[in-house]
């Protein structure tokens, strides 16, 4: 288990925190627990880089909460994220902001990554699985399904 600890980021849905501690101690916190072999000097410096490092968590806008909720799922170094639905309920601005750290975490990780907008996984994605009613309906890349699944030109082709 410390293993998969060490490899293994999740961001769920909804946000889990707790509201009377500071950004930075869930930074933290998790931190220790995900990479055990980090002095606290490393972990200070990875957590210095966060903003809002020393609000509470229940004085935070939601975008704020969910950055930090991905953040979470990146501290660490963590080779696996999971990041389900990641700009739920967040305004665009912080939609756009969330999508940058994501990008900025996408090297030498594995991210899956769910969402009800096609534009998000155009984004973010390498390759693209739509799924519906549990299974798997069709993927590939980005490109390869535009081209693939486009809607002609004139849509009375389909009358």
């Amino acid at each position: 288990m410390d293993d998969v600890r060490q490899e293994l980021g999740v961001c769920m849905q909804y946000d889990v925190h707790f509201d009377h501690l500071t950004a930075k101690e869930h930074l933290m916190l998790y931190g220790q627990i995900k990479a055990p072999h980090w002095t606290k000097q490393e972990l200070e410096q990875q957590v210095r880089m966060y903003a809002h490092r020393h609000k509470r968590v229940g004085m935070l806008s939601g975008g704020m909460k969910r950055k930090l909720s991905i953040s979470i799922a990146f501290i660490g170094g963590s080779r696996l994220v999971v990041l389900d639905e990641p700009t739920t309920g967040v305004d665009p601005c912080s939609r756009r902001s969330i999508w940058e750290i994501i990008l900025q975490h996408k090297q030498e990780r594995t991210i899956i990554l769910s969402t009800h907008h096609l534009d998000e996984a155009e984004v973010l994605s390498d390759r693209i699985a739509f799924l519906e009613r549990g299974g798997l309906k069709c993927c590939g890349s980005p490109y390869y399904l535009k081209d693939k699944l486009s809607l002609p030109a004139d849509p009375t082709l389909f009358d």
